[in-house]
């Protein structure tokens, strides 16, 4: 059975130098890895899980076994999230899975700030953090990445035993990872509250950063000054309003709007209307409105920012985004529905919104929700922006 499974056992068995012990070792590998591969060989099935997937596509490499490395694959593409992104890379970058190691990289652009607040994020290798902080397509505030590194910093003198302040600091992240943090594009308050107590730069640094955030620079200040680009690969954004309204909004109730597009796209997200410093709990669900099943479902919680909009206006809100990606058909009906939790408070709404819109080639379609309990219909209310991209097969 091994020998048909794997032409990596077949030589071992029968080639030319086949092993004439009793007995073959196998010592790169664990007994649950091993038992796991043993196990899909003899009944064309695997429990894979978040401790084992790594080891046994390694296994899955190493003895030819083509269609076990696809099932480890695709489970780490169906469960890789922010919280784990920092520890799927490293490995995925390893075995060379080119899929996995583009979705990482994709999660890092997209949900930056929850995936470098994560704790793996204070454990990777300084390569991999040199990588990250040179990304322009990050989506973060340059303040929040500077404490994640700031934190991973700390976590590295720790981990040597060496004393936690500036000079170590600066030290184990070497001068190039420092020189890409974007310090000329932070808030003059942030730098000084929360920069400065790093004690990472030296004082011609800071002397050149303030003067820099005082609009009072004439030389270079050896920071880049332009802020990070954001995630942009070929997210488009589909607006549904013209224009929005402020209205009181009490919480909890469920806003859902029908949908349908005429080619297939691939869904990344929505974008919900919020108030500046705001958070809010929410729960979406994306569903088929003919078989009733859900393409996706989406629980958390997620702070306020400032969204680009329509006509290049700007507004408060929320970006949900998933995980994975959700492919949805062309002329089939989804409903989107979205159970938001915060305090009533005055928010913005939608107004003046349009049945049919036309984003990057893709004509939407809207029609009012039979789930929707609140005022969001096709017209008015919540859900301003839909992430998508084009499929490609």
């Amino acid at each position: 059975m091994l020998s048909i499974s794997s032409p990596v056992f077949e030589a071992m068995f029968y080639g030319e130098l086949a092993e004439t012990t009793d007995s073959i070792e196998l010592p790169d590998c664990d007994y649950d890895s091993l038992l796991e591969l043993f196990r899909y060989m003899y009944s064309d099935e695997v429990i894979l899980s978040g401790s084992n997937v790594m080891a046994v596509l390694y296994l899955a490499k190493k003895y030819m076994v083509p269609s076990l490395a696809d099932k480890c694959t695709k489970y780490l593409l169906d469960n890789l999230d922010p919280s784990n992104v920092f520890s799927i890379l490293p490995s995925a970058q390893k075995y060379e899975e080119k899929s996995v190691v583009d979705q990482c990289w994709k999660m890092i652009d997209i949900q930056t700030e929850e995936a470098v607040k994560s704790e793996v994020f204070a454990t990777i290798e300084w390569s991999l953090l040199e990588k990250v902080v040179e990304r322009d397509t990050l989506t973060i505030e340059e303040i929040e990445l500077f404490k994640a590194v700031d934190l991973w910093a700390t976590k590295a003198c720790e981990r040597q035993g060496l004393a936690v302040n500036g000079p170590s600091k600066r030290r184990i992240l070497r001068e190039h990872v420092l020189k890409e943090i974007r310090f000329p594009t932070m808030k003059l308050e942030d730098f000084a509250g929360i920069v400065l107590n790093s004690e990472l730069l030296t004082n011609e640094e800071i002397v050149s950063v303030v003067k820099c955030l005082g609009s009072a620079a004439s030389s270079p200040v050896g920071f880049p000054e332009r802020k990070r680009s954001g995630f942009q690969f070929d997210i488009h954004q589909c607006f549904r309003f013209n224009s929005s309204s402020s209205v009181l909004c009490s919480s909890g109730g469920i806003h859902a709007i029908s949908f349908s597009v005429d080619k297939d796209i691939v869904l990344h997200g929505v974008c919900l209307y919020g108030r500046e410093d705001s958070a809010c709990s929410v729960e979406l669900d994306i569903t088929d409105s003919y078989t009733k099943s859900v393409c996706v479902s989406k629980t958390g919680e997620f702070s306020s920012e400032l969204l680009q909009g329509k006509r290049d206006q700007q507004y408060n809100g929320y970006r949900v985004l998933f995980n994975k990606k959700i492919v949805l058909k062309n002329n089939t009906m989804y409903s989107i529905t979205a159970k938001i939790s915060e305090p009533p408070s005055v928010s913005l709404r939608g107004a003046h919104g349009e049945s049919s819109v036309q984003c990057s080639g893709v004509t939407f379609s809207f029609i009012d929700s039979e789930y929707s309990i609140t005022r969001t219909n096709v017209f008015s209310g919540q859900f301003p922006a839909l992430l998508f991209s084009l499929y490609k097969q």
